[in-house]
């Protein structure tokens, strides 16, 4: 099947120099606050790569549960495939396509696993039946048919049903700490806007504009 004809102007908007911020942090949560208010569906969507012990990428999609200054924040089970990957290298890189808004943000950095308290507190403010799913998904094992998962769900939530979960200790979160962050805005004539920051070993960010 030939693609080469599928294409379309990119003409929503532009990155300059005046739209930029010191820190990558602020700039990404504007263009996610853009994002949260267009209504586009999933906007803290990102898929996040990492690689195995052969150098072989895997990559998958997960949801973006906490931003700040300090990183990228999600949540896994601990025996998934990504998590054991991370264990063995926390090299891993991220990224944002708002597709709708022609806008799109790639992240470059390292993982480190989230304490206890972070991960409990998350935990315990999700809906119930999510904790009975973290419960009852072996995350990446294989399973003969979805009628046993269903059938072991329905049997914890009848165990469970007037009482709290444990916390598991086979589940919690990554922040990703970032040290390379690059912004692409779409252009006319695929003249793309595209800005790379990347921190110095002192900390501090710099940017630079990037051909597209």
């Amino acid at each position: 099947m030939s693609l080469s004809n599928l294409r379309r102007q990119y003409s929503k908007g532009s990155l300059q120099d005046a739209d930029l911020t010191d820190n990558p942090m602020t700039l990404f949560e504007r263009w996610l606050g853009d994002a949260i208010k267009a209504e586009i569906p999933d906007p803290t969507a990102m898929t996040v790569a990492t690689v195995d012990e052969h150098g072989q990428p895997s990559q998958r999609i997960v949801l973006l549960k906490d931003v700040s200054d300090n990183g990228f924040v999600f949540y896994t089970n601990l025996g998934s495939r990504k998590a054991k990957e991370l264990a063995q290298n926390p090299k891993v890189s991220c990224h944002f396509p708002w597709f709708f808004m022609e806008r799109q943000v790639r992240v470059c950095g390292v993982a480190e696993k989230l304490s206890m308290k972070e991960n409990t507190r998350y935990f315990f403010s999700r809906p119930k039946d999510s904790q009975l799913a973290a419960y009852v998904s072996k995350q990446s094992t294989p399973i003969s048919s979805r009628e046993l998962l269903t059938t072991q769900f329905s049997q914890m939530k009848a165990k469970f049903a007037n009482k709290d979960l444990p916390m598991p200790d086979f589940w919690g979160g990554f922040r990703i700490v970032p040290h390379q962050i690059e912004f692409w805005q779409g252009g006319e004539d695929r003249l793309h806007d595209r800005y790379e920051y990347n921190r110095t070993t002192q900390g501090e960010w710099t940017t630079r504009r990037l051909m597209p």
